[in-house]
């Protein structure tokens, strides 16, 4: 197949047949998910959230049980169990450490990499993409703001010229609105080591995601995953893209309640900051466990769009690289057809 030279870099990199990643969703992305996208040939990363590190720890070895394939663990920088749980992975000799949700620092990166590791990290900014290869990042991935949870400032078509056309020295896998095979295509073909799915992947059969859940994703539109807004400074919480629902009115509501508080010495930033991501990982728990789809968080990337079906995992993937596939042989037609004639 035509895409094999497209794949090759991100099948070295990740040990993987398929560059084909699935983003960490909390409450989402489990054992079973990870394993059973590690055995349809991609990468699946085990969300390490807010979870406990005894039961994180049971769920990376559950994991490991359920597949023989490799995969990867996302730590959440900015959650109160992150140093615990960074000394969990080390024990635990994880092959891949990817560190989200704020910037890891180099000792940080170091440990990880004296473990044995791979580290990825993501890279928003084109300034920290570089300062996260300075200190020590093997990989990036670059995520635009169509993406779903917790995003970045910066459109993905951005990211792509400022990143991936002027870094060359890690290999950089690409998140945010990817839907379709035929767009994985273009993204190869302009240097992208791999991609990385979430939305999509709320689809597959074997996603624990409630039934209520992934039937809202069916029927919205690309317009219903909006952004949060940040109200004040003060308060700086990282924009969040979901459904729009009264979920999303709560959340607002909550931002004012703790500016207000703020403002009369009755609650510090850093707990302010802490009530947000403890709103966040309810509500979505709410949502994706419960089947609340009224007033739990439905994060979602843009790319909800997109996708209208419920597939096996296994045939979301064929597909994407079938997909993929014809695309580049279209492509290969069209540039034969333009090369000058020597006759």
């Amino acid at each position: 197949m035509l895409i094999d030279s497209f794949f090759k870099t991100g099948r070295e990199f990740l040990g993987c047949k398929y560059p084909i990643m699935c983003g960490a969703m909390t409450w989402v992305s489990d054992p079973k998910l990870v394993s059973t996208i590690g055995n349809a040939g991609g990468f699946g990363l085990l969300a390490g959230g807010n979870t406990p590190v005894e039961i994180f720890k049971e769920q990376i070895i559950e994991t490991k049980n359920l597949t023989d394939k490799p995969f990867g663990v996302n730590l959440i920088t900015l959650a109160p169990v992150y140093e615990g749980q960074l000394e969990l992975v080390c024990e635990q000799g994880c092959p891949f450490v990817v560190f989200a949700g704020g910037i890891p620092k180099k000792n940080e990166i170091d440990k990880a990499k004296r473990c044995g590791a791979r580290v990825i990290c993501f890279a928003p900014t084109a300034p920290l993409a570089h300062n996260l290869i300075e200190r020590g990042a093997d990989a990036l991935i670059l995520e635009g703001s169509e993406a779903g949870g917790h995003i970045g400032p910066i459109a993905l078509s951005v990211l792509i010229q400022q990143i991936l056309f002027e870094v060359d020295t890690v290999p950089i896998f690409i998140a945010g609105g990817i839907a379709t095979g035929r767009m994985m295509a273009h993204l190869l073909m302009m240097g992208a080591a791999g991609i990385q799915m979430g939305t999509r992947f709320i689809m597959a059969e074997e996603c624990i995601a409630h039934p209520k859940f992934k039937e809202t994703f069916r029927k919205a539109k690309a317009k219903d995953a909006m952004a949060s807004p940040q109200f004040d400074s003060r308060l700086p919480v990282i924009p969040v893209r979901a459904l729009k629902n009264e979920g999303s009115i709560e959340f607002a509501k909550l931002q004012l309640e703790l500016l207000s508080k703020l403002d009369e010495n009755l609650i510090g930033r850093y707990e302010a900051q802490y009530k947000v991501e403890e709103f966040w990982a309810g509500a979505l728990r709410e949502a994706v466990i419960e089947g609340d789809v009224t007033r739990g968080s439905l994060m979602a990337g843009q790319s909800v769009g997109l996708v209208d079906k419920i597939q096996p995992l296994a045939e979301i993937i064929s597909e994407a690289v079938n997909d993929a596939e014809a695309e580049l042989q279209r492509l290969k037609e069209i540039f034969a057809r333009a090369e000058p004639s020597t006759g």
